[in-house]
Order: C-alpha cells, then structure tokens, then sequence
C-alpha cells in the first residue's frame, strides 16, 4: 500500500528533473541581450538590429570618462562660441592687417628707445598735458572742434601727392575735392562740410608711401619730440616737411604759434587714452606696440585700396594720430 501510494511520487519528481536539464528555448541569458550601441553598427548586414527598447544600455556606456582639463576647456570654448567664431581674432587681424603674421615688435635698438621714452614722458608731464588739459577747460568744445578741422585742412596737400605716388589718382581726386569744398565753403577749414557730403576723409603720409612701395619692416625708434616712429618713417619725414602749409609762413610768430597750437590740439584729442598709459604695466611697451600696429594698418590698407576703392575709409575706427605720445606735426 506504501508502495502504490510513494510510486506517482517518484514519477512526478523525475520527469521534474529531466526538465530541469534542458535549456528553455526562449529564455536567452541576460547577457546576450544587453547589446552596446557601439556594437549594434559592427553587427553583421543580415542580423537585424534590436529595438531600442529590447536592448537596454548600461548606464556606464552612456556617460563619457572625463575628460582632461585641457580637452574640458577646448570643448566649452566648442560649444559656447557660434560656428564660424575664432575668438575676434579674424577681426583683429582684418582691421590691424597682421594676416596671420607676427606682430612682434622689430626694436633692437630698444634700449635707446626706452630713455628717450622716458624723456618724452617727463617733457608730456610737465608741458603737454598740462596745456592740453588747460586747453580743453578753457577754450569751448566747438572751437576746438574747428581747430582740429583746420589743421585737418591743412594736411590735405601732403594728403594728395602721396596718393598719387602710391598710384591711386582717384583717391587723390577726393582728397582735392574735399580740401577745396572745406577751404571755401568751410571758411578756410573750421567746418567740415566735406564729411557731411560723405567725402572720405584719408590721411597719407610719405612713410606710408614707402611701406607701399616694399618697405614694410622697419625697427622701431623713437626720437625726442617727435615721439614714436619707424627708421622709414624718420625718412618719410624728408618728403613731408617740404609740401606743409604751415612751414611756408615766413613771419616766425605766427609760424610758430600755428605750430605750438596744433600740438596742443594734438595733445587734446589724447587725453582719453592717458589713464590706458598710466594704468599700463610697461608703459614704453604700450606705446610702441600700439604705435606700430596702427601704422602697419594704415600700411596695409594703403595696399588694398588700389584694388579696393570705395570700400570704408580706413582712417576711420580709430584717429589717425591714435597714439599715446604726442608727435610734432610735419
């Protein structure tokens, strides 16, 4: 009676053993089915991709190792700045025409630069600024508006040859245009009615013309009063001197007089950039680069506009006398 009753027992336990044995057909290891993106793609052609929701991906293949700080810092500068953005530098290079190359300064001679650096900073302290900064408190806005214009007026010749040694006719047909509309119509250059017909107000100098000519590196030097300049503008000078109005007057007061206003002008129209310069950690350096930069930018665009008239006058982002360091006029 035990017997019968144990039998079906025994059968049930193991038939449950054999089945236990064998692999079910669709329960595939867990493993298998986690299947990284990366591998997805390497799959062979005739082997269908699983579904995205059929391959859960492990959240460690999801989330990138960090990167050094180095690559951090490149791809945040990648994906704040807009496509096409370099940082300015193309703006940079357009407007000071350094195109890629070195803007290193070409001063060997920088030890003689720098005491008489230091002598034109103890001249500008106690003379120049100060007559500037009286000037600007006693003579009204308007009239030193219309100074500026006529000594601007006055430029116009030295202006217009050097356009025509530089090869561009049309330019100094402007140039004549304009220095006669302000000479009458602006009463002798204290007004500026050419501007106002949107004649383009360039400025040229025979330095300029001979960095057009092929003497583009030149070292830098700076003299007593004069202030910076290059070894071929100090050259440039003899080309100049000869074609200034204010040179031919021959009474010596009023040549003079003429003179020491425009420097004071001069000096005026710099006032913005002197805390630049007193704020500077190397003063000299700031003078000199900025010198030099904005005169290979006039160099350069010089060379454009033979091919490029009409395009914005390149005297017109920042003052053609934009240093810090007063200059005579020529």
């Amino acid at each position: 009676m035990n017997v019968v009753r144990t039998l079906p027992l025994i059968v049930l336990a193991a038939a449950l053993s054999a089945c236990a044995g064998k692999p079910a057909r669709d329960s595939a290891p867990v493993a298998d089915t986690l299947v990284p993106a990366r591998d997805a793609a390497a799959a062979p052609a005739d082997t269908p991709a699983p579904s995205p929701a059929a391959t859960p991906v492990a959240a460690a293949d999801t989330v990138s190792a960090p990167a050094p700080a180095a690559d951090v810092g490149t791809a945040t500068a990648a994906t704040t700045a807009p496509p096409g953005d370099d940082g300015g530098d193309a703006d940079f290079d357009a407007l000071y025409g350094n195109s890629g190359a070195s803007s290193a300064a070409y001063d060997p001679w920088e030890p003689f630069n720098r005491r008489v650096h230091r002598f034109n900073v103890a001249v500008d302290n106690t003379v120049a600024r100060p007559l500037a900064t009286a000037y600007t408190h006693v003579v009204p806005r308007f009239a030193r508006t219309g100074v500026s214009n006529f000594f601007n007026n006055l430029r116009s010749p030295v202006t217009i040859v050097n356009q025509l040694l530089q090869g561009r006719p049309d330019d100094a047909w402007d140039s004549l245009g304009r220095f006669l509309m302000n000479t009458t119509l602006g009463i002798g250059g204290l007004f500026d009615p050419a501007s106002k017909a949107m004649v383009a107000n360039r400025r040229e100098d025979f330095g300029q013309t001979l960095g057009a000519w092929g003497w583009r590196n030149s070292r830098y030097v700076e003299l007593p009063f004069f202030g910076p300049r290059t070894v071929r503008d100090v050259f440039g000078l003899a080309g100049d001197i000869p074609l200034s109005p204010i040179r031919t007057v021959e009474e010596d007061k009023v040549r003079i007089g003429l003179q020491g206003l425009q420097l004071v002008d001069t000096r005026a129209q710099l006032l913005a950039v002197d805390d630049l310069r007193d704020s500077a950690v190397d003063e000299y350096a700031l003078v000199r680069d900025a010198w030099l930069q904005r005169r290979n930018y006039q160099i350069e665009n010089d060379l454009r506009g033979k091919h490029h008239r009409g395009k914005d006058d390149p005297n017109s982002p920042i003052p053609v006398d934009a240093m810090p360091m007063p200059q005579w006029s020529h």
